[in-house]
Formats: structure tokens, C-alpha cells, sequence
């Protein structure tokens, strides 16, 4: 998997740091970073909880052509 950029410029045009949305969306820091890095991908409750926090469509992160123009779109 590759490094999921648009979910962490996302996140950073939010001012939220890692802990902030791991929190939010109720998974271990370390675990989102994973998410992040493109190591892990999420299940669909952790997807819905991460999208709820940073306010995007959840089935982004199933789109295997993901851009950020479309999370802004959906």
C-alpha cells in the first residue's frame, strides 16, 4: 500500500495531530499512524470514526485511485 498523503493533508489542514484524531476516532495513535503510512488498512467502523473526525467520506479510503480533490467533493 502506498502513503496515504491526501488523509494526512486532510488532517493537517485541520491543525489535528495523530493523538488528536486517534482519540477522536477511538484507535491507538500508533495504529493511525499505520493507517496513515499505508501499512494498515482500516476496517469499516475505524474508516467511519476516522472520517467523522476529519469530516470526509469514509469510502475514500477503499478507493484504490484516492485524491484529495475527492475527498472535498463527496
Amino acid at each position: 500500500m502506498k502513503k496515504r498523503l491526501w488523509l494526512v493533508e486532510i488532517r493537517n489542514k485541520q491543525g489535528l495531530t495523530q493523538e488528536q484524531v486517534a482519540t477522536g476516532a477511538n484507535i491507538e495513535r500508533a495504529y493511525y499512524t499505520q493507517i496513515e503510512l499505508g501499512v494498515r488498512r482500516p476496517s469499516v467502523s475505524v474508516a467511519k470514526r476516522i472520517a467523522s473526525v476529519l469530516e470526509f467520506d469514509w469510502t475514500i479510503f477503499f478507493d484504490n485511485q484516492c485524491s484529495v480533490n475527492e475527498q472535498y467533493t463527496a
